[in-house]
């Protein structure tokens, strides 16, 4: 039987909970295609499931393959699969976990085709943060010039494609990061960068109409003090907006939904130069472990990628 690298989460808890494993290799089933993962994006809710932050919403069978995102080249098509052939080069979110494997079967309709000019490296780190940063942008409603946007965590990975986002839609951003990273968010078209380290972002910004909230906890408690008469936080880090969002106000809890199309058009703009996308480091695959665990502990610029064939 044809057996293949897997990194598996074998019970809930920390970094020694999650190990390399083979697995059986998968088919693609009849609305599948089945791809040769050359490389897949490593994100926050990695360290999430391991530590069982959502293994309510989201209860998982044990032992269970981690990963969210990949890239990688198509080997099977399903009998019902039109789009793809053999030899494709694609990108796209599961919808689910698994991408840690050497081969997966992944619905043919969450993926896209690689533009010409962007790597499998390249392309990992795009599927969920770009489209998580799309969706969660207007996801409270249509974006006006002039509109006035604060996006916390803004130099990661979603928050990075936000506030480039946010900028082309003709927005005034403020951001907060770490003083570090102050001049990459500018360069992404912030107008205004606040180090969370060294400010309070509560002394300095008012009347915000739309508050992305990459980070949650304190930073999402005091967010609602800096929000206009009408305006709205969108959480992506803390599901308890919904139940804490104070009456009268706006809160909205954001998760990613497959969108191929539009991961297909950003990855056109990126492949082009007109987004920038911040690979902060390429790892080996025997180091997912500890870079799951980097992700929970550091901040980080951009997306860390495993490159299956280092």
């Amino acid at each position: 039987m044809k057996t293949i690298r897997s990194l598996q989460l074998m019970q809930y808890g920390g970094p020694d909970t999650v190990r390399i494993a083979d697995l059986p290799a998968p088919v693609a089933g009849p609305a599948q295609v089945l791809v040769r993962v050359h490389a897949a994006g490593v994100n926050a809710l990695d360290w999430k499931v391991r530590e069982g932050y959502v293994k309510d919403a989201f209860p998982l069978p044990l032992p269970a393959v981690l990963g969210i995102e990949l890239a990688g080249v198509v080997e099977q098509v399903g009998s019902d699969v039109s789009l793809f052939k053999v030899g494709d080069r694609v990108m796209g979110p599961l919808g689910g976990l698994g991408a840690y494997a050497d081969l997966v079967a992944v619905d043919a309709d969450k993926l896209a085709v690689l533009p010409e000019g962007l790597s499998l490296v390249q392309a990992a780190a795009l599927p969920v943060a770009t489209v998580s940063a799309w969706q969660s942008l207007y996801l409270a409603g249509p974006v006006k010039a002039g509109q006035r946007i604060l996006i916390h965590g803004a130099a990661g990975a979603v928050g990075g494609f936000a506030v480039q986002f946010a900028h082309q839609a003709g927005a005034h951003v403020s951001a907060t990061a770490l003083g570090c990273h102050a001049d990459y968010v500018h360069g992404l078209g912030a107008d205004h960068v606040i180090d969370y380290q060294t400010s309070q972002f509560e002394a300095l910004v008012k009347d915000i109409d739309l508050v992305l909230d990459y980070v949650g906890g304190d930073t999402l408690a005091r967010s609602w003090g800096v929000l206009a008469k009408d305006g709205a936080i969108v959480s992506t880090a803390s599901p308890a907006i919904l139940a804490s969002t104070p009456a009268g106000r706006r809160g909205l809890w954001f998760m990613n939904q497959p969108d191929s199309a539009r991961l297909a058009e950003i990855a056109r703009q990126v492949a082009a130069g007109r987004l920038q996308s911040q690979i902060a480091a390429v790892i080996p695959f025997e180091e997912l472990p500890a870079a799951i665990e980097r992700s929970r502990t550091l901040p980080q610029l951009g997306k860390t990628v495993v490159d299956f064939l280092r």
